[in-house]
């Protein structure tokens, strides 16, 4: 049982590439020319690390949100869709993601930060992203840095990252689900905080594996004290949800009419997801068969956008992070739909048929831009 435990744990890492132990954080003074800077705005329930200042916050909870600005710079010589770690510290601006600037700012920096982006941009839109189970800060930041430049979001980057411990471990998964539960309301919390903001007009929610859960549950208790109408909150995209297909089922009755449009990416193929289904007593998760029948008619007739990840398996690649690792295929799949949505007649890569219409909105979230 212990062996089983083990690789369990191990199958549902998300977050534990070929990394350093530590210490990425700590800005680098010299910086290569033509490399990209992505700036990233962060809150988090975590506690500050004591210790070690490349790390900046760790794995266990605080009582209060903390804040962070950080900026990425990103490679221009490296593959779409991957995090090029250091492999020994510092590292190489010209060949490894690196940190250019990490501060910690307050509630009210955070605000004029999302503010100022806003207007320099021309972008009045916020993009949120939690991330899942295994994910040590700087896991969080330099994924979410990937993605916001290879998608070449238009949108203003919050990180939201709640206490993952960032190990292996099989009690690690299940800190990391009550830290899950834990930090729920305070998502809630930064929505309500950014839908507050006069200068943005939409907000877009992009949530992977266990922080689907997270965002599923924020968005449950928006609901409850909503009326309908018009709201910030336009859509959420749950990527390779480690979530209960009852519990989804379940949640999305209650949010009932006043939920954002919804995106859902799944993996028929997703080893994870099948041996969190084990850990959970057998029961299917919603990220592993969202896709197969009767859960995608079921889904799509509730105005959910099902896309099937599954034909974009390669070799060697890890199917819980398909959408981030082969985001450029995955942006196809969904400009594809758009184009049959519009009176196109043209097939996804994978030969998938026209998919039932959804109302997905013109931007398609700012991580999975047209």
């Amino acid at each position: 049982m212990w062996i089983f435990a083990a690789l369990a744990a191990a199958a549902l890492c998300a977050g534990c590439a070929n990394r350093p132990a530590q210490g990425v954080l700590i800005p680098m003074k010299q910086q290569a020319e033509g490399t990209a800077r992505v700036p990233i705005l962060v809150a988090t329930t975590r506690k500050k690390a004591a210790e070690d200042p490349g790390e900046m916050f760790g794995g266990e909870r605080a009582e209060a949100m903390s804040y962070a600005a950080i900026t990425v710079s990103i490679p221009n010589d490296r593959k779409v869709g991957q995090v090029q770690w250091p492999a020994s510290l510092p590292g190489d601006p010209k060949r490894d993601f690196t940190t250019a600037s990490a501060d910690y700012i307050d509630q009210r920096a955070f605000a004029a930060s999302i503010a100022e982006t806003a207007r320099r941009t021309k972008h009045p839109r916020v993009l949120i992203f939690v991330h899942g189970f295994n994910n040590r800060f700087d896991d969080s930041v330099y994924r979410f840095a990937q993605i916001v430049h290879d998608s070449k979001a238009e949108a203003v980057p919050v990180l939201f990252t709640w206490p993952s411990r960032g190990d292996v471990r099989l009690r690690s998964y299940t800190y990391d689900r009550e830290s899950a539960n834990y930090s729920r309301d305070a998502l809630e919390g930064l929505i309500d905080q950014i839908a507050s903001y006069p200068h943005i007009k939409e907000i877009h929610l992009l949530a992977h594996s266990m922080g689907s859960y997270v965002t599923l549950e924020a968005l449950r208790g928006r609901s409850l004290r909503r009326t309908a109408g018009n709201d910030k909150v336009k859509q959420a995209m749950l990527v390779a949800p480690d979530v209960d297909v009852d519990v989804f089922r379940a949640t999305l009755k209650r949010m009932g009419p006043n939920r954002p449009k919804m995106l859902l990416f799944a993996s028929q193929d997703d080893g994870a997801l099948s041996l969190s289904k084990e850990i959970w007593g057998g029961v299917d998760r919603i990220g592993e068969v969202g896709a197969t029948e009767p859960y995608r008619t079921e889904l799509e007739g509730q105005r959910i956008a099902v896309y099937d990840l599954t034909p974009l398996r390669t070799k060697g690649g890890s199917a819980h992070s398909r959408a981030f690792d082969d985001i450029g295929d995955v942006m196809e799949l969904v400009r594809q739909r758009n184009m049959q949505e519009r009176g196109g007649t043209q097939l996804a890569r994978g030969g998938q048929p026209p998919m039932p219409a959804a109302p997905i909105a013109q931007t398609e979230t700012a991580a999975l831009r047209e």
